[in-house]
């Protein structure tokens, strides 16, 4: 008898001990603490290629604010590449020397970007690319709407703007065309108009996406053509700039005018103020990167690429919401 219960002691020793380890490997371990004791957050970096336009300043409120209903698990550093290639690249390599937990990037031009996304891809850090693809795919998630899509709508939206068999003559205002939404913009506008001889683009010129400068551009645009009758520009602020040029000469009631953006304040109310004839949505992607980057960290997987929906906003179709492109 004796024997047979030092015998099941020893087996009641080891079951306790086998659950005991069972339970510290399947439970996950205490989350890293600050010195204050609190649970240390995930760091964000965000790099915004500039914030001289008015698009891109809604994107950061965007991400904030997505943020901030996280705030007790995420902060996101914010920086500002002032419009320069350089000054980005420095700001990737910076987060990576940071250790960030992941990096959001809406980069200024494609190729130069795309190494030291990769670098960081490479030092372990999953990068979301937001508005501005890269050249290849060595990033975690590329979210974005469909740029070559929205230039197709508006080069088929002018074509039934003014029906057959009118000739129109067309103002391009081009926005950066080392940038992947600049190329798509104009490409699908040129394809959706290639097999209408009688829409004819007699003046194109890149404004960077600024008004200041699409206005300039459009000032020579008016001194050396007697007629124009549409202006497509890439950005709204770029539409809103030719259509101050042509108010200042009086001709700005001969001009349809089309934009892409349509943030509420800005292209949505031009169009409800009779400026610009219409405007094509480009959704900032804030609230999706934050959303995107919470899956990430928690080691969700994700899709490659998430492609954000566009509206058309006209006069006809403004208070009832826009109408969704196909």
């Amino acid at each position: 008898m004796l024997w047979k219960s030092r015998c099941a002691r020893r087996c009641l020793q080891t079951l306790v001990c086998s659950l005991t380890l069972l339970l510290l490997v399947g439970c996950p371990q205490p989350a890293e603490q600050t010195p204050d004791g609190k649970p240390k957050k995930f760091r964000i970096g965000m790099s915004q290629c500039n914030l001289g336009e008015p698009w891109r300043v809604q994107m950061n409120a965007d991400i904030k604010a997505a943020a901030e209903a996280h705030a007790d698990l995420i902060e996101v550093v914010f920086k500002d590449a002032q419009n320069d290639t350089l000054t980005q690249q420095r700001h990737v390599e910076e987060f990576i020397s940071d250790r960030m937990d992941l990096i959001i990037i809406s980069p200024k031009e494609a190729m130069p970007l795309t190494e030291p996304v990769g670098r960081a891809i490479d030092a372990g850090i999953p990068v979301i690319v937001l508005d501005r693809a890269i050249v290849g795919d060595k990033y975690t998630c590329f979210i974005g709407a469909n740029n070559k899509q929205i230039g197709h709508a508006a080069g088929r939206w002018l074509a039934s703007r003014f029906p057959p068999p009118q000739e129109v003559k067309i103002v391009e205002l081009k926005g950066l065309m080392t940038s992947t939404p600049g190329q798509d913009r104009h490409s699908g506008f040129r394809e959706a108009i290639r097999d209408e001889p009688r829409l004819q683009v007699i003046f194109e010129a890149e404004m960077n996406w600024l008004g200041p400068n699409a206005r300039k551009e459009m000032e020579s645009a008016l001194a050396r053509f007697e007629r124009i009758d549409a202006v497509y520009a890439h950005n709204d602020p770029g539409a809103y700039g030719a259509y101050l040029a042509a108010k200042a000469v009086g001709r700005e009631k001969q001009i349809v005018f089309i934009g892409i953006d349509a943030l509420p304040h800005e292209g949505q109310a031009y169009v409800r103020q009779g400026v610009l004839d219409a405007t094509f949505e480009y959704p900032t992607g804030g609230k999706e990167a934050i959303e995107t980057a919470l899956k990430i960290l928690n080691r969700q997987e994700v899709p490659k690429k998430i492609e954000l929906k566009s509206r058309l906003f006209t006069k006809e179709n403004i208070d009832r919401g826009g109408q969704l492109l196909d």
